[in-house]
């Protein structure tokens, strides 16, 4: 019996231990400072249809188009404007294009050359896909803003 009553005030300690220790994890990442990312666009050459963006916070996540936040924008007057916010610092790239027709989706040509303008943080333009060691940035202490040129 003695050894029953031990073995269960052993158990409720560690349980109370935990829900300690999870507490104070709970409140260091709620205390853990925030901040936004902001983009912008100019000279679209047209308003007609929206402006897409993905934020992705890892290479394995750029790479298989897993993005951690997603926004979409009406242009006007040729500019769009986004805020990614409540972000914890870390590594980041964005990308994004213009849905010119309004299809929910990038368009191409039969040889895989885009029709539709598109962008990637940095600004860095190469033949093929946007890779995420030339798109990355590091969001540190600070929010940032961006211009992202097509």
């Amino acid at each position: 019996m003695i050894r029953i009553l031990v073995t269960l005030v052993v158990y409720l300690i560690s349980l109370v231990g935990i829900a300690q220790t999870n507490s104070i994890t709970e409140i260091k990442n709620s205390k853990e400072e925030k901040y936004q990312i902001n983009v912008e666009i100019n000279k679209i050459i047209s308003n007609k249809g929206k402006v897409y963006f993905a934020l992705y916070d890892s290479e394995d996540n750029f790479n298989n188009r897993t993005p951690l936040k997603v926004q979409e924008s009406k242009i006007e007057d040729g500019m769009v404007n986004i805020i990614f916010d409540n972000l914890i610092p870390g590594t980041y790239a964005i990308t994004c294009y213009h849905d010119s027709n309004d299809n929910k989706k990038m368009d191409f040509e039969t040889n895989g050359r885009p029709v539709e303008d598109f962008g990637v943080s940095n600004n860095v333009m190469i033949f093929g896909p946007p890779q995420f060691d030339s798109a990355k940035f590091d969001l540190t202490d600070k929010d940032l803003t961006f211009e992202i040129k097509f």
